[in-house]
């Protein structure tokens, strides 16, 4: 199991969340709880993409 970094910016909106590792897993939730399970949805939907395109999932240097 990969872990990767989350990233929480407070935005006019709510929050923003990004991963680190991979920054196009992002998305936006109401609140910091909602931000967490939408990035948590986002980076499932991102997995499932790549592998349907024969993409190579990000790894993350262990050092």
């Amino acid at each position: 199991m990969v872990n990767f970094t989350a990233k929480y910016t407070k935005i006019s909106s709510g929050y923003m969340g990004q991963l680190v590792e991979w920054p196009e897993v992002i998305t936006e939730g109401r609140d910091l709880e909602g931000c967490r399970l939408m990035l948590r949805d986002a980076l499932n939907e991102m997995v499932l993409a790549y592998q349907q395109l024969g993409k190579e999932i990000p790894t993350i240097d262990p050092s």
